[in-house]
């Protein structure tokens, strides 16, 4: 089994949808694949709850925009006989709990810090739900499962950590006896070990569901998808000398990822490392690149 991550830009439009089908459905072992919300699409769930904070109700043409683009989506790769479900689901996701949320941020004044902190966090965590309902529905032989049902995090002295005891236990629960062909969750949220409220692994956090999945999962591999060709020798839009770095080594990708380097979420090594799994940084728009393996 293989754990396979795709970020925004990977699913973020027709074109690159289709080639996240091809290459799951190009695995001839099983695999999990943790998805992204839409490319763009949390910086605007973020930005509507600012609109909505401040009495804006901008953000309703906004809400209008990310559902018709995730229903256009729809409708050009989805598996036929599923369009009419996974519209539905989006439609639902949107029309009653998004548009509920906004709603309730921007008539009340007076509402707790933590309740607003709750309401944004479950905010932010349905462009991944989303997405991965576009994907599940697009991916034959998928089979969803919800992520906060099995990562699980814990404010610690007033910082959200991940709880990876409560989270290795729920993972080998949902998984280790499962002859599913393709699975699909969703990277970045999780759920407080203790409230049972939504929260999340941070920006960039999908890269580390991935790891976590893979880490505990004992996984061949783990494949980070993305908009590049792997690590690159300098910032290729500044050097056009640039070129993919063959291999690395995980001290190598840990101080690069550390210095700044976008390419993986940092917290993403330490539990492939620890696991000896291999990581391969892959480009979603060019799959046949070698990319970079990470070990």
């Amino acid at each position: 089994m293989k754990v396979l991550k795709f970020g925004g830009t990977s699913v973020g439009s027709v074109d690159s949808l289709l080639n996240v089908k091809k290459i799951v459905e190009s695995c001839d072992e099983q695999v999990i694949v943790a998805v992204s919300a839409l490319g763009g699409v949390t910086n605007q769930l973020i930005a509507m709850s600012d609109m909505a904070q401040n009495h804006d109700d901008a953000w309703q043409p906004v809400l209008e925009s990310v559902k018709h683009r995730h229903l256009d989506i729809i409708d050009a790769v989805v598996i036929e006989e599923l369009k009419p479900q996974c519209r539905q689901v989006i439609e639902q996701f949107i029309d009653n709990n998004l548009r509920s949320y906004y709603g309730t941020l921007m008539v009340n004044d007076d509402l707790d810090e933590v309740v607003v902190a709750q309401l944004r966090d479950a905010i932010v965590a349905h462009g991944e739900i989303m997405s991965s309902a576009i994907v599940s529905c697009m991916i034959v032989d998928a089979t969803p499962h919800f992520s906060p049902r099995f990562i699980k995090t814990r404010d610690i002295e007033g910082e959200r950590r991940l709880d990876w005891e409560a989270t290795e236990t729920l993972v080998k629960q949902e998984f280790s006896d499962s002859t599913e062909r393709r699975i699909v969750v969703q990277g970045f949220i999780a759920d407080d070990v203790e409230t049972g409220q939504k929260t999340n692994l941070g920006r960039g956090g999908s890269d580390y569901t991935g790891a976590i999945l893979a880490a505990i999962l004992d996984a061949s591999s783990l494949e980070i998808w993305t908009d590049v060709d792997g690590f690159m020798t300098a910032d290729p839009r500044k050097d056009p000398t640039a070129t993919v770095i063959p291999e690395m080594t995980y001290e190598q990708a840990q101080e690069m990822c550390d210095a700044g380097a976008k390419v993986i979420y940092p917290p993403t090594i330490a539990p492939v490392a620890g696991k000896g799994i291999p990581v391969w940084v892959k480009n979603t728009f060019n799959p046949d690149a070698p990319g970079t393996v990470i070990k």
